[in-house]
């Protein structure tokens, strides 16, 4: 049977080691992850079932406390939240053996690097298809108006409030633009004022400054609609991703096409957390 074109020959390459660089594509995975590292995560590696429990308890209240009575009790109305776990993505290459006999170093890590941003690009985009439904699905425009309008100072302002008013946290908030939206960004005194006062801490994966306090991301997993593209703003309470398995990297000699067979995979699950700790908005595309 052949193989076609998906696979690495002298032809597509001069330069490969055909071994399993493990390290290599966690590493490239990490670093092409801005979403996922700005939502909740829950490691489930090592344990069975197809679903995930979150506890989702409503807030308390505290109650006046008379002399010689007793305290009163909080009943607090319980809910869970069920992450499935639904999700198998793989890379896959074949690494024929005229490959390794002539091959050098520098193509091995493209491949690692690749796959590590493949699976990446496809975790990222999976939390980004849920940023619309938050905030009961009402989408605000970039200038915090109803419909469709380049970000703006105010827009800002304006998402800050409505995450103000639903008693979200300010610690753990992030402002996630696509690519468009960066020029724009960069026009608004407030945040060129704010965003390069450094504070000591490693640069995260996408991260362009901050604004009112809030990180500001740029991702180009940010959805298309029609002729917009969704930001948002977000706690990190509003989404979860549940890693049952982590990226695996293995290797397999396949003695009927005289190479090695290389995948890189993972297994997790995403899902809404908290609907109002978050507000997705619409910008041009152009």
């Amino acid at each position: 049977m052949a193989l076609g074109t998906n696979h690495v020959t002298k032809a597509t390459s001069a330069t490969f080691i055909p071994e399993l660089w493990s390290d290599e594509v966690i590493a490239g995975y990490k670093s092409n992850l801005v979403l996922a590292n700005l939502v909740t995560r829950m490691n489930h590696a090592g344990k069975k079932g197809d679903s995930i429990h979150i506890p989702s308890p409503s807030r308390g209240a505290a109650n006046a406390k008379a002399a010689s009575t007793q305290v009163t009790l909080n009943s607090p109305a319980n809910s869970e939240v069920i992450v499935t776990i639904d999700k198998h993505y793989e890379y896959s290459t074949m690494i024929e053996d005229i490959v390794e006999k002539q091959a050098l170093s520098s193509l091995r890590r493209f491949y690692t690097d690749d796959a590590g941003y493949a699976l990446a690009a496809q975790v990222d985009a999976d939390l980004f298809a849920l940023v619309s439904a938050l905030n009961g699905g009402v989408q605000l425009g970039g200038d915090g108006g109803a419909t469709t309008a380049d970000i703006t100072d105010a827009g800002i302002r304006k998402f800050m409030l409505e995450l103000d008013n639903a008693d979200v946290p300010m610690t753990g908030r992030s402002l996630v633009l696509p690519p468009v939206a960066k020029s724009d960004m960069l026009g608004i005194a407030r945040f060129t004022e704010q965003a390069y006062v450094g504070s000591g801490d490693a640069i995260k994966t996408g991260m362009m400054g901050n604004v009112y306090g809030v990180e500001v991301f740029v991702s180009n997993a940010c959805p298309t609609v029609g002729s917009d593209r969704v930001g948002v703003m977000l706690h990190k309470d509003a989404l979860v991703l549940a890693e049952q398995q982590g990226v695996r990297s293995q290797t397999q000699y396949q003695q009927q096409y005289l190479g090695d067979l290389f995948t890189a995979d993972t297994i997790y699950g995403v899902k809404e957390l908290r609907d109002n700790a978050g507000i997705s908005f619409l910008v041009p595309t152009a």
